[in-house]
């Protein structure tokens, strides 16, 4: 098996057909999208090569500038909101004393298999003007507001359906990296005193450090890429303050059919993807050891210890 598996040639005909897949599907069409960013396109005539301009145009106008600001808050939003609320409700579910344990688990995690659609459209009747949150706050002498036609709320608002929806995946990631950690720690800790809080922030949440890593990938980079909550909540208005660069690209491509200008929108959004994914990798790097912990494994080594 050894052999088999140190074998090059056998491993490459393993990948071959994923990277195929990969290749044709994700590969070749986003290096399609970087060349036609750079020509004016209708998505049916011959392109034609226009350099740097739809580039210019896309970072002279004000509506870039909105989308990115957009994006930002979205993703800050989702990402506290989910992140946050996940631990806690993970750390809760994983005590066995907790009641109700396997219900809430199933309550936390219902959104995530609801249709996006649906979400959007209960969540628009409950913010209407006329919806059910302004006559809640109505019953507390409370002012009601039209939440998706205010130009400074509508994309917090949007940004919380969005949040709402899938914090149950992040809980799902969060709960199950929770099961992976050996209860002997916890029961160590106990024994030196600590109290169940203190254990959590010096052993759960540091052992979570690669969950976490994939949580806020996800949650970042959904930001980036928010579109569907727009298109269905609020047509990317009031106005177009709720816009992000996906809205742009889709509004460009669909609406105007100016493919070369959308794609050059997509463009940037990748390449922000990317940058986002880069810092996140930087951020939780594995750090090289310390001098004090060097010291401690020659230590170990010199009595016999593996």
């Amino acid at each position: 098996m050894k052999k088999f598996l140190g074998n090059k040639l056998a491993i490459f005909l393993f990948m071959l057909p994923a990277l195929a897949i990969f290749i044709y599907f994700d590969f070749i069409p986003i290096c399609q999208v970087f060349t036609y960013s750079f020509t004016k396109w209708n998505g049916v005539t011959k392109a034609a090569f226009t350099g740097l301009d739809n580039y210019k145009k896309l970072f002279g106008t004000s509506t870039f500038v909105t989308s990115n600001i957009n994006q930002l808050i979205f993703a800050a939003i989702i990402t506290v909101y989910q992140m946050v609320l996940a631990t806690v409700f993970a750390i809760t579910i994983s005590d066995h004393r907790t009641k109700g344990r396997v219900f809430l688990r199933v309550a936390y995690f219902i959104p995530v298999v609801l249709s996006v659609t649906v979400v959007c459209q209960l969540w628009v009747a409950i913010l209407d003007g006329q919806g059910l949150l302004n006559h809640i706050l109505a019953l507390f002498n409370g002012k009601g507001q039209n939440w998706l036609g205010n130009k400074h709320l509508a994309i917090v608002v949007v940004a919380f359906v969005n949040a709402w929806q899938w914090m149950g995946y992040q809980f799902a990631l969060i709960n199950a990296g929770i099961k992976s950690i050996p209860n002997d720690y916890f029961e160590a800790a106990m024994i030196d005193g600590c109290t169940k809080v203190q254990s959590h922030m010096k052993i759960t949440i540091p052992l979570l450090k690669e969950t976490y890593k994939f949580c806020l990938v996800i949650s970042v980079t959904g930001g980036i890429k928010a579109f569907t909550e727009m298109n269905i909540m609020t047509g990317g208005g009031p106005g177009r303050s709720t816009y992000t660069l996906t809205y742009m690209m889709y509004s460009a491509a669909f609406k105007q059919n100016k493919y070369g200008y959308g794609l050059a929108a997509a463009t940037i959004m990748v390449l922000e993807c990317m940058v986002v994914m880069l810092l996140i990798n930087f951020i939780f790097r594995d750090k090289p050891d310390s001098a004090e912990q060097k010291a401690a494994r020659k230590k170990i080594r010199r009595m016999g210890v593996k």
